[in-house]
């Protein structure tokens, strides 16, 4: 992404940059007014491929571990997986964006330990 992406600071926001890769609507905004299109796919069709694979990848994870990806089992219950892919690969630009606007590196939150799964008997 940093190869294709040199200066991260020619896009306004995340959404800015999620809408030139392809992940998010086109919007046609009139008076007020904001009128969401469908996804345009234009843009780098490799870079889109590559964070619609990662976004995958994470839904797939998600499925099996599913108290790692909270809000991504959470939009599994509503939305078929290929939609979700979709979101996770939006939000995978966004964040993206952010980290190389800011200079900074990724630090992921740590979530909770694994529950129990009734392995251990009581005595």
């Amino acid at each position: 992404m940093a190869a294709t992406i040199t200066d991260p600071g020619q896009f306004k926001s995340g959404r800015d940059l999620a809408a030139w890769v392809g992940l998010v609507p086109k919007q046609h905004s009139t008076g007020g007014k904001v009128k969401l299109g469908g996804i345009s796919k234009q843009g780098d069709r490799y870079l889109r491929r590559l964070l619609v694979v990662g976004g995958t990848s994470v839904v797939k994870m998600a499925k099996i571990f599913p108290w790692k990806y909270p809000w991504v089992a959470k939009l599994l219950e509503k939305k078929s997986a290929k939609v979700v892919a979709i979101a996770v690969a939006n939000k995978l630009a966004r964040v993206a964006w952010a980290i190389m606007n800011s200079g900074g590196t990724y630090r992921p939150q740590v979530r909770g330990a694994r529950p129990q799964r009734g392995l251990a008997k009581e005595r």
